[in-house]
């Protein structure tokens, strides 16, 4: 992954996407379910020219075998995982979710929002070099195989 004069991998992306989840909440408030968010959100980043896929289905794996499925809200330019929130505050449950999205996947970087009172947010960075060499190939492959049309407006 490319990193910018910072350190930061995929800052520039990273920028645009938290500058654009403040535009939704300030033009949205709080108060709407996630679901009314999500939806939001993934309209301003389309029309702001970046691709967006929604509500993936990501396998999880465990010795080899596939044990389970979870939901990853939004994966913006095939290259950042976003997990919504509309509750009083984030939690370390929350970042712990998002953690383990990125340890189940070759996504480096996550960014979890949160539509509460005030907006927050808390960048995420786990790097494929420190994550277990997975046994189970075509993981990443899968993921970004999904058909961006099928999932993203128009």
């Amino acid at each position: 992954m490319k990193e910018n004069d910072s350190g930061l991998k995929h800052r520039d992306l990273t920028k645009k996407i938290i500058g654009i989840f403040y535009e939704v909440y300030n033009e949205l408030g709080h108060g709407f379910l996630e679901s009314v968010y999500e939806t939001a959100f993934e309209m301003a980043l389309v029309s702001s020219g970046v691709p967006v896929l929604r509500q993936i289905e990501v396998p999880v794996w465990f010795r080899g075998k596939k044990i389970g499925d979870f939901t990853a809200d939004m994966l913006v330019d095939k290259r950042v995982l976003l997990e919504l929130k509309a509750g009083q505050a984030l939690s370390k449950a929350h970042e712990a979710q998002l953690l383990n999205y990125l340890r189940a996947t070759r996504i480096e970087v996550g960014i979890l929002f949160n539509f509460g009172l005030k907006p927050e947010f808390k960048r995420m960075a786990f790097d494929n070099s420190r994550k277990l060499q997975a046994t189970h190939p075509g993981l990443l492959e899968s993921l970004l195989s999904v058909d961006a049309g099928a999932n993203s407006v128009e």
